[in-house]
């Protein structure tokens, strides 16, 4: 049997198993669709802390990028087999999340690898609280309308915007050096994007869903004429490794867990948006409770487990939706076939390793369009929104707040450690000052005709 075979009530079924030749290609596809996106978080935050590109001794960076790997097919099967009360039980592909970045970038920034433990510490409590959403997400759902997510994702595509340009550029190892945007880091980070887009707009099928882990590749072999790559971190990598608890260290940060809890709520209000667009886009019906409950819990849980590994929080991966609602097929043990490949992949440090060898300036082609894809995910969102006046003034000073403090985080600087780093990120004084207006501030009646 094919997949065009399938009756339309078997690619609506989330129990319907197809065959295994079928499943595993589809299976991967998923895994190709995410997995330049789940590995990035890792590689950034490595990056901000210190021990990623550039840095001597890259085991610390290939162990994160292990980790993301093996914990998002971890937390892909809680979702696609589940256990009791948790897992949706729908074709759900977790993965690393960059919502979390504007909260742990500055937490990490500098501290070397000593920095890490508080950020698994915040996003282990993190985790626990949004697991233990899970029952109240339903209700939570009323005071993040459009105009407050749609502002939260676009503040999170705002602030990692510039880590493709200074990844193309070189990178912040290289910052302020005569290297610092060369015109190869520029011809390599273009051809990354070039071939993106060719693949995506001109390829069908596999070579469309892929198109930035394609662009990557053609970006690697054009890096090898400029002597850009080093396989020697290949080599010296081991061929089997086991998850290593509490790998970085135990850190109570304040700022960090309050961080991490706040954002597990927006990750849960993302999950359930996900769930939502599965089960509308596959099957034509609405979620469940139960189905946004299990999801909710395998979220948080999910989380929870990664950090204790040492890794970072993990969510719903949308592009992943938009796949299912492509291919119709709502199979769940599609994406379990995948969840596998991604764990094999995880226990292979091998495999870390040669993500590790990528030039950074040709990951920096594939970072533009990533993040440039948030911010046109925010608008997609945004433009849910009734746009009068009020909803105007609501997102314009939510914006001009949490916009400026991500561009000057400086002018925190008399506030005490907690206080400064909570609102430097932008993205919590923003999201909470936008739940509170939209909360507070009446709608506009509409005036009636004069009797």
């Amino acid at each position: 049997m094919s997949r065009f075979e399938m009756s339309a009530a078997q690619k609506q079924d989330p129990d319907f198993a197809p065959p295994l030749r079928i499943a595993i290609p589809l299976g991967i596809q998923h895994v190709l669709a995410m997995f330049v996106g789940n590995v990035t978080p890792a590689i950034i935050v490595a990056g901000a802390a210190g021990f990623g590109y550039g840095s001597e001794d890259l085991t610390d960076l290939i162990y994160l990028i292990q980790m993301s790997m093996l914990f998002a097919g971890i937390t892909t099967l809680f979702q696609t087999i589940g256990a009791g009360p948790v897992g949706a039980r729908l074709p759900i592909v977790q993965g690393t999340s960059f919502a979390f970045l504007p909260i742990m970038v500055p937490i990490v920034a500098g501290t070397g690898i000593e920095g890490m433990a508080a950020v698994v510490t915040g996003a282990l409590f993190g985790g626990l609280f949004h697991a233990l959403l899970a029952p109240f997400i339903g209700r939570l759902r009323f005071a993040m309308p459009p105009l407050v997510t749609g502002l939260v994702v676009a503040l999170i595509g705002l602030s990692l915007v510039k880590v493709g340009v200074q990844y193309a550029a070189g990178g912040v190892p290289v910052k302020g050096t005569a290297d610092y945007g060369a015109w190869q880091g520029w011809a390599l980070a273009g051809s990354v994007l070039i071939t993106t887009l060719g693949f995506k707009f001109y390829g069908k099928g596999l070579l469309s869903t892929a198109s930035i882990l394609l662009g990557l590749l053609v970006g690697y072999i054009a890096a090898v004429p400029f002597g850009l790559i080093d396989v020697s971190s290949v080599s010296s990598a081991g061929w089997f490794v086991l998850p290593d608890p509490f790998r970085f260290g135990f850190e109570l940060s304040a700022p960090a867990i309050i961080g991490f809890c706040f954002m597990g709520v927006v990750s849960a209000i993302e999950t359930v948006g996900d769930v939502c667009g599965i089960t509308e886009s596959g099957a034509g019906r609405e979620a469940t409770d139960r189905e946004l409950t299990g999801a909710t819990l395998a979220d948080g849980l999910g989380s929870f487990l990664s950090a204790l590994f040492g890794s970072l929080p993990n969510t719903s991966f949308s592009q992943n939706v938009g796949l299912i609602a492509l291919t119709g097929i709502m199979s769940r043990h599609i994406v379990t076939c995948g969840a596998v490949f991604l764990i094999i992949c995880g226990l292979v440090p091998k495999f870390g390793a040669l993500i590790t060898t990528i030039p950074i300036q040709v990951l920096g082609g594939g970072v533009i369009i990533m993040f440039g894809m948030v911010i046109s995910a925010a608008l997609a969102i945004l433009a849910k929104v009734d746009w009068n006046q009020r909803n105007m003034l609501i997102f314009a000073v939510s914006l001009s707040l949490g916009f400026g403090l991500q561009l000057e985080p400086d002018a925190l600087q008399q506030l005490p450690e907690m206080p400064r780093v909570l609102l430097a990120s932008g993205l919590l004084p923003a999201t909470c000052l936008a739940i509170v207006l939209n909360l507070m501030v009446p709608h506009a009646e509409h005036p009636q005709s004069a009797e």
